[in-house]
């Protein structure tokens, strides 16, 4: 996985999630992009640590261990496949490896390769709790 967001190094290690490890940097709505939806100094940013959604202390971070608000994550055809999160006791969490998200043997999984993290799949979406 070749990154160059810092903001997400650490959350996307958690999950190492092929699925989320998309490289788009030219796609201004990829959070990989620098220079938009990605841009640390984006105020709606996950990668900006003073947002509310990439900040650790806030409760709609995918940064905060804690939050129970987390983005949530949907593929193409508009099916959950869990919060971009790195809180490992949320059931929805893509970090709590015995959920149904976080699980590497479920289908509905975004870090099964096999399932609904394929690499070869179509993008995911990323966007807040409402």
């Amino acid at each position: 996985m070749k990154f160059a967001i810092p903001a997400l190094a650490a959350l996307l290690a958690v999950t190492a999630s092929p699925a989320l490890a998309q490289s788009c940097p030219y796609d201004p709505n990829c959070i990989d992009n620098p220079y938009g939806a990605g841009n640390p100094y984006n105020p709606d940013s996950v990668n900006n640590p003073y947002g509310r959604y990439g900040s650790p202390y806030s409760n709609q971070s995918a940064n905060n261990p804690y939050a129970t608000d987390a983005p949530e994550i949907y593929d193409q055809d508009g099916n959950y496949r869990g919060r971009l999160s790195n809180n490992p006791y949320d059931p929805d969490s893509v970090s709590n490896p015995y959920g149904r998200y976080g699980n590497p043997y479920s289908a509905d999984s975004v870090r099964n390769p096999y399932g609904a993290g394929n690499p070869y799949g179509r993008p995911l979406i990323v966007r807040p709790r409402r």
